[in-house]
């Protein structure tokens, strides 16, 4: 069938990069990408790509630096500018122009950099637990409950952060899904657990490099992060439509994050969902599913 999953596909994009990535659907029909975070590939679309392969071309790269995909040494390719051009040069290398975007975490800061640089190629974008760039660069600089929240984006930016996330069998990553002060995951069961830590085993610096390269970060006293930045607000105005779906019980980042979006984005609706955590695409895939269809069908 169509709609299964076919993982082992790779694109040699016209930058030098090799991504590889999932896909459902056939190609022709029109194209939906969805873009993972940190620390997760593919897989993390793994309820979404049957689903929407059933009416387009759903594809789930894995980021450069995660898995699979190159995974470059300098840290500098893994400033967001390279990243949004690999997701534009992966859609025309599979022969779009258009496409849904449709992101969580890190993938969502690369989405939003992206709907905001190129939003020609943007039907639509759904976000998911990923703030606005400008409101998260104010935040980091202005909240202390921010700050603290994020403090654990200092210590994966620290050298040696990638052999302590490695250190027995991977303890600390399985963490993110199963503790930061919430309940064990049920969705993160052994033969998930299993996948993430393959994936994991090929290496975690691309990853962590992404936290490196960026400036939105809380600031030091050796790095003043977004305090360096002089950034105007009308630059990164998001004329196309969006969708916000927001786990509120995420404690890294809080629902406060939303306050004042409406003002970046004029076509702009914000789902959210109190009990859901950062890691809501696991939790209740089938409900997001039905709000991204919600959204994508309108």
């Amino acid at each position: 069938m169509s709609t299964m999953i076919k993982s082992n596909q790779f694109a040699s994009l016209s930058n030098g990069t090799r991504l590889h990535y999932a896909s459902a659907g056939e190609q022709g029909k029109p194209l939906i990408l969805f873009v993972h975070g940190f620390p997760e590939f593919w897989y993390e679309w793994a309820a979404q790509l049957p689903e929407f392969g059933k009416d387009h071309f759903a594809v789930a790269p894995d980021l450069r630096g995660f898995n699979l995909s190159d995974m470059p040494a300098d840290l500098s390719a893994y400033k967001a500018k390279h990243i949004v051009d690999d997701l534009r040069l992966l859609a025309a290398h599979l022969g779009y122009e258009k496409f849904v975007l449709v992101a969580h975490d890190w993938g969502g800061a690369i989405a939003w950099n992206l709907a905001i640089a190129l939003p020609q190629l943007v039907h639509k974008l759904i976000i998911i637990n990923s703030p606005h760039p400008y409101l998260f660069m104010q935040a980091l600089t202005g909240d202390s409950s921010q700050k603290s929240a994020s403090g654990y984006m200092n210590w994966l930016r620290a050298e040696g952060a990638e052999a302590a996330l490695a250190k027995d069998d991977f303890v600390l990553m399985d963490g993110f899904f199963n503790g930061m002060g919430q309940p064990p995951a049920d969705w993160y069961d052994k033969a998930t657990q299993a996948k993430y830590h393959e994936c994991w085993s090929r290496g975690l610096s691309g990853g962590v490099n992404y936290y490196r390269a960026s400036p939105l970060h809380p600031p030091t006293d050796d790095n003043k992060g977004p305090l360096q930045l002089n950034l105007k607000p009308e630059d990164f105005r998001v004329n196309v439509p969006v969708r916000v779906i927001w786990g509120e019980n995420d404690k890294a980042l809080p629902a406060s994050l939303l306050n004042g979006l409406d003002t970046f984005i004029p076509d702009l609706e914000v789902v959210r969902i109190p009990e859901g955590t950062h890691w809501i695409i696991h939790e209740q895939p089938d409900r997001v599913n039905a709000l991204i269809r919600g959204f994508v069908e309108a």
